[in-house]
């Protein structure tokens, strides 16, 4: 399945440190992306990305959310190289490209499960979370991004030794 892509993803790291940052980098992803187009969408949002899938989304949060992602994902590696790895280096340009082709990832994920449940007639997968639809709305990014990042980290190394 696709959540199981964050085991092997986590497998990338050589220590319990670097496991977690890989993790963390794959939730960011997707969850950044989304918080960032949700606020950008609803400050500056003009021009409709898909209404009639999802018809609130923005062009402008699309980019803004994109924007938001390479930002925390470029902070946590600042982070994890400091505290955790001060001796190995990070590619920090592979961490930006990441985050950027895993935000339109992850909107492509958030898109297909609306289409989803545009097809069916609902609007929530669930309602645990009074506001936040189901569970599998919180993570319907991260089914995509997951597997993303597990086949890009075989290309694009992002922790050097």
């Amino acid at each position: 399945s696709s959540l199981s892509c964050l085991v092997r993803v986590r497998d990338f790291g050589q220590s319990p440190a670097d496991s977690l940052f890989f993790v963390l980098i794959a939730l960011i992803a997707a969850w950044t992306s989304d918080m960032g187009a949700y606020f950008v969408g609803v400050r500056f949002g003009r021009h409709k990305l898909v209404p009639e899938i999802s018809p609130k989304k923005t062009v402008e949060g699309f980019f803004g959310g994109i924007a938001s992602c390479i930002v925390c994902m470029e902070l946590a590696a600042a982070v994890y190289h400091f505290v955790f790895h001060p001796a190995g280096s990070i590619s920090f340009w592979a961490v930006a490209v990441a985050a950027a082709i895993s935000s339109v990832v992850s909107v492509a994920g958030d898109l297909s499960f609306s289409l989803l449940k545009r097809s069916y007639g609902i609007k929530d997968f669930g309602n645990i979370m009074p506001g936040h639809g189901g569970a599998l709305d919180r993570f319907d990014s991260v089914v995509f991004v997951a597997p993303f990042l597990y086949l890009l980290m075989q290309y694009l190394p992002i922790i050097h030794a």
